[in-house]
């Protein structure tokens, strides 16, 4: 039987240690979370994370936007917490509505401020390993990993899903650590065949129990990132959530595995915490 990730405890110490630091400055940090629209998710996420500030000592403003707002009026209100020296941090919560640029809208955040790790400019910090601020999601699963002294040097690592939010980082930051990373995706041919050579397998494809025990190498140490909602009546809230990973399968033969819920998720919120402190700490010279 495996041992379980357990993101919501680590998350729990890491946010208690935020506490403790955050309690001991002059002045709170502040965020600013930006929601275009009504997606259920996104207000579930939104929800979290103000939570999550109250929690730590974080100061949390929300600015909402409904979905056929223009992308002009968004972008001035980004430029106006750009230069705002009360916020020290601006999160977009993705994704944003068709008719709206991602891209030109993550742009338009300042990089000392970008807490999503978005930014074109702290994308390239990061891939050249001058690491400012690092995407959430990649930098809770890393930090879980070392949580539970998990080796990645000279270990065999397989990210199934190549987006720009968990994928790609997430295979960057197991190379700064001596893995040997396979990316795969929608179009990899054989998947199995690659998943089933991992030590390490990191699974971000937003498609429920994609990942069978059959896949899965012996002994592995699994991350699952996917969370999709499953419509089931016989539940209270008539759904439930659901993994990448087939993890009552899975668990069985493996030596580690994260939960859905209660593995990345929190572990997200907790760097998001995290990155804005940085900030914080960032623009006040410290």
């Amino acid at each position: 039987m495996a041992i379980i990730l357990d993101g919501k405890k680590i998350a729990e110490k890491i946010k208690l240690e935020l506490k403790e630091k955050i309690s001991r400055l002059d002045k709170k940090p502040c965020l600013a979370v930006v929601l275009v629209g009504d997606d259920p998710s996104s207000k579930v996420y939104v929800s979290m994370k103000q939570i999550a500030c109250e929690g730590v000592g974080i100061i949390s403003k929300e600015y909402h936007f409904s979905t056929d707002v223009k992308e002009e009026e968004l972008v001035n209100l980004l430029k106006k917490l750009n230069a705002d020296s009360n916020i020290n941090g601006i999160l977009v919560q993705l994704p944003l509505p068709k008719h709206m640029d991602e891209y030109e809208i993550i742009k338009t955040v300042s990089p000392l401020k970008d807490v999503d790790g978005f930014h074109p400019i702290n994308i390239g910090r990061f891939s050249w390993g001058r690491k400012k601020l690092i995407p959430c999601t990649p930098k809770g699963i890393l930090r879980l990993l070392k949580e539970y002294n998990i080796k990645m040097e000279g270990k065999d690592a397989v990210v199934v899903g190549r987006s720009n939010v968990v994928g790609k980082p997430i295979a960057l930051l197991l190379m700064e650590n001596n893995a040997t990373v396979t990316v795969c995706h929608s179009k990899t041919n054989n998947l199995k065949e690659k998943t089933s050579k991992a030590d390490i397998l990191i699974v971000a494809t937003g498609v429920p129990k994609l990942i069978k025990k059959n896949m899965v190498r012996g002994g592995a140490v699994v991350v699952d990132v996917g969370v999709s909602r499953i419509e089931d009546l016989t539940k209270k809230k008539g759904y439930y959530l659901s993994g990448d990973v087939d993890f009552e399968e899975v668990k069985e033969s493996v030596s580690y595995i994260s939960p859905v819920p209660g593995g990345v998720g929190p572990m997200t919120v907790a760097m998001l915490m995290e990155n804005t402190l940085e900030a914080y700490k960032s623009q006040n010279g410290e």
